[in-house]
């Protein structure tokens, strides 16, 4: 099971040779994150950080072939892991077949303070539901 967030590369996104400047790449990944959570978990960032957040405690990612201004990519989202208080995912990126980058990421739900807590049950059943698991 997979979350698919279409992203075309706007000149925002590039360098002055028209590539995605590899930093951008995070932000699409951010984006699609919090989209992610918005639409699967019913969970969208703007109510969620009112009293808690999802922080990026670990991410890899590797590179495969560049993206240029006005490709029509598609990142996919995977569940991987659906922790007590945390979240493992990767995160595909493609322009038709080809692969331009893979993410792995993990995120950590806190509190105000920054301090890890459970997710609330009605996410950790979402997340679980993702994933696969069962709790």
């Amino acid at each position: 099971m997979g979350y698919d967030y279409p992203q075309k590369v706007l000149f925002k996104h590039c360098d002055p040779a028209g590539i995605v400047f590899y930093p951008r790449y995070f932000e699409m990944i951010n984006d699609c994150v919090e989209a992610f959570f918005d639409q699967v978990l019913d969970y969208p960032f703007e109510t969620l950080l009112q009293s808690a957040g999802v922080p990026t405690a670990e991410i890899q990612t590797r590179f495969l072939a560049p993206s240029r201004h006005g490709d029509a990519l598609v990142l996919t989202l995977v569940g991987v892991r659906s922790g007590t208080k945390s979240f493992t995912l990767t995160i595909t990126a493609n322009c038709g077949d080809e692969t331009r980058f893979t993410a792995t990421s993990t995120l950590v739900y806190t509190d105000a303070k920054g301090a890890s807590q459970p997710w609330p049950k009605a996410v950790k059943s979402k997340l679980d539901a993702f994933t696969g698991e069962s709790t």
